[in-house]
């Protein structure tokens, strides 16, 4: 039997490790954020700070979804995300979607450059990425985080993988303009749907 304190989960608590430096941004003013997810999630979260692991449990009436959702939102706000962008998968069309940038690049210049690619000068692609699709992105320390609608997360995962292929700003900017129509038209038609209902 592995003894207490050895990472082993306490019964019905699922672990979720969280970078050590994010940690009290999770509690929050006298925990404060810790509340607001709880809330969110109909969960209980068990911080603790000592091993950066976050174990979520159940609230009351909840379901393994809600658990679910739950460690997607703190493993978002362990990237970077802000709590107000990770409460947005409280809502089941949000969702994270998470480009592992180790994944891609062999050396740490590889992973300078590619950050630096996909945040451009003085941020503004990575601004104008976030404004044209209307998705939430942050890039952490290895990994890129998405949150935004299914579509949403298409189109940006697909024009980082192009970018992150080689592809320059110009032509990424060309794909993300023909992207950006097609998902205005598509929400478009959809509200005329719900209008006409």
């Amino acid at each position: 039997m592995p003894e207490e304190g050895q990472g082993v989960s306490p019964r019905g608590k699922l672990p979720v490790p969280v970078e050590q430096s994010r940690i009290g941004y999770i509690i929050g003013k006298d925990g404060s954020n810790k509340r607001r997810l709880e809330e969110t999630f109909n969960v209980k979260l068990d911080v603790d700070s000592a091993t950066g692991v976050v174990y979520v449990e159940p609230g009351e009436g909840a379901t393994p979804y809600n658990v679910f959702r739950a460690k997607k939102a703190l493993e978002a706000i362990s990237i970077g995300f802000t709590v107000d962008d990770a409460l947005l998968l409280g809502d089941d069309a949000y969702d994270l979607e998470v480009i592992d940038l180790s994944e891609v690049s062999k050396r740490r210049e590889d992973l300078s450059r590619i950050k630096a690619r996909i945040i451009g000068t003085e941020g503004r692609f990575k601004k104008t990425l976030e404004d044209m699709t209307g998705a939430r992105i942050v890039i952490g320390e290895k990994a890129v985080g998405i949150i935004g609608d299914f579509e949403q997360n298409k189109v940006v995962k697909e024009a980082l993988e192009r970018l992150i292929a080689g592809q320059s700003h110009q032509s990424v900017m060309k794909f993300l303009e023909r992207m950006s129509f097609e998902l205005k038209r598509r929400r478009t038609q959809l509200w005329e749907r719900m209008q006409g209902m």
